[in-house]
C-alpha cells in the first residue's frame, strides 16, 4: 500500500494539510482564503476564469516526487520515493475526502464578519481541482479515471506536472481522460542546467521532458495546454536562455506560456537566495523577449503574483 509514513503524517498535519486517504492532501490556498475575504483573487481567476474560493489545491501523491527543485517552496526531506508501490485510493474516495476536507477547512470562515458569506455558501461546491499541491500527481495510477470522475460531476479540472511521465499524458490522451487544462513545468533550456536546477531523482528525465514536449501539440486537441516558466534570477533568466527557451516553446506549440517569478517562499529559502527572486518588471521584461521569438505577444499579467501570461489570443474563460 502506497501510504504515508507516520513520522510524515504528523509533518503534513502541522503545516496545515487535509490529508486523505492513504496518499492524499489537501491545502487550502491562501487565494481561495482571500476570495472569501473580498481581499483579491488568484491569477488563475484573472487569467482564466477559475473561481478562487471555488476551487480545490490537492494531490493524490503528496509524498512522492521525481524531482527536487531548487525552487519548490516543499521540502524535499519528506519524500518518499519516485514511484507509489503497492495498492493506491480509488478516485472517488480521494474526491469525496478532498471535498469534506476542503469544506471543513473553510468551517470557521462562516462565522468571521468579514466573510462574503454568498462566496462562502458556494465554496461547498467546488468549480475546480488544481492537481498540483505537493508532489508529482502523474505517479497516481488512477490519474485517468481521477480525471473522469471529476468531469462526470462537473468539477474543472488543472493538472500540473512536472513533465517527466509521458508516458502517463499518453494514457490521459488515449483514455479521453484528459484534465481541462495541463501545465508542464519548464525550467531549464538543456541537461546541465535541468540537473542544476531541477535535481532530477531518476535516470533519462530530460530525455523525457522533452518527450512530454513533443506531445503536447497532440494534446491540444483535447485541453488547454500552458508551458509553466519558473524564472529564478542569475538561474535561467539570460537572453541567451530566452532564445533556448523559444526553440523548446516551438516544440511544444503550447496554448499559453506562464512566465512566474520564483517566490522566494517555504523551503526553497534553504536552497536560494531572496535575490534569486525577479521584480514583476523583470518578468514582464524577459515575457516580452520570449513573445517576440515565439510570434507571440503578452496577453495579460498580475503583478501580486510576479507572472504574465503569453499567446496569441486570450483564452476563453471557464466561468462563462
Amino acid at each position: 500500500m502506497a501510504k504515508i509514513k507516520p513520522a510524515n503524517l504528523k509533518i503534513f498535519k502541522r503545516q496545515h494539510y487535509s490529508v486523505v486517504g492513504n496518499h492524499s492532501a489537501v491545502e487550502v490556498c491562501s487565494w481561495t482564503k482571500k476570495s472569501l475575504l473580498n481581499k483579491g483573487v488568484c491569477y488563475k481567476e484573472k487569467f482564466y476564469g477559475i473561481k478562487s474560493h471555488r476551487c480545490i489545491q490537492m494531490t493524490p501523491a503528496v509524498a512522492w516526487c521525481d524531482f527536487a527543485c531548487l525552487y519548490c517552496w516543499r521540502s524535499h526531506e519528506y519524500s518518499q520515493g519516485t514511484s507509489m508501490k503497492g495498492n493506491i485510493d480509488d478516485p472517488k474516495t480521494i474526491i469525496d475526502g478532498a471535498i469534506e476536507a476542503q469544506r471543513k477547512q473553510l468551517s470557521g470562515f462562516k462565522g468571521n464578519e468579514k466573510t462574503n458569506l454568498k462566496k462562502w455558501q458556494e465554496a461547498q461546491n467546488p468549480f475546480s481541482f488544481a492537481i498540483s499541491l505537493n508532489g508529482e500527481p502523474t505517479l497516481y495510477k488512477k490519474l485517468p479515471e481521477f480525471i473522469r470522475e471529476l468531469r462526470a460531476r462537473k468539477i474543472i479540472s488543472f493538472l500540473v506536472s512536472n513533465g517527466s511521465h509521458p508516458q502517463m499524458l499518453k494514457k490521459l490522451y488515449n483514455s479521453d481522460s484528459l484534465p481541462d487544462q495541463i501545465y508542464i513545468s519548464l525550467t531549464a533550456i538543456n541537461e546541465k542546467m535541468h540537473k542544476n536546477i531541477n535535481c532530477p531523482l531518476v535516470k533519462n528525465s530530460w530525455k523525457r521532458i522533452l518527450q512530454t514536449l513533443k506531445l503536447i501539440p497532440n494534446l491540444k486537441e483535447k485541453c488547454r495546454t500552458i508551458i509553466r516558466l519558473t524564472l529564478i534570477k542569475d538561474k535561467n533568466d539570460s537572453n541567451d536562455a530566452a532564445e533556448k527557451f523559444a526553440q523548446l516553446i516551438k516544440l511544444a506549440n503550447p496554448n499559453f506560456i506562464e512566465i512566474k517569478s520564483y517566490m522566494f517562499l517555504g523551503y526553497s529559502r534553504k536552497r536560494l537566495k531572496k535575490e534569486n527572486q525577479c521584480t514583476h518588471e523583470q518578468v514582464r521584461q524577459f515575457s516580452k523577449t520570449l513573445a517576440g521569438l515565439c510570434g507571440l505577444k503578452v496577453l495579460d499579467e498580475a503583478e501580486n503574483s510576479k507572472v504574465c501570461l503569453i499567446g496569441m489570443k486570450k483564452c476563453a474563460r471557464f466561468d462563462k
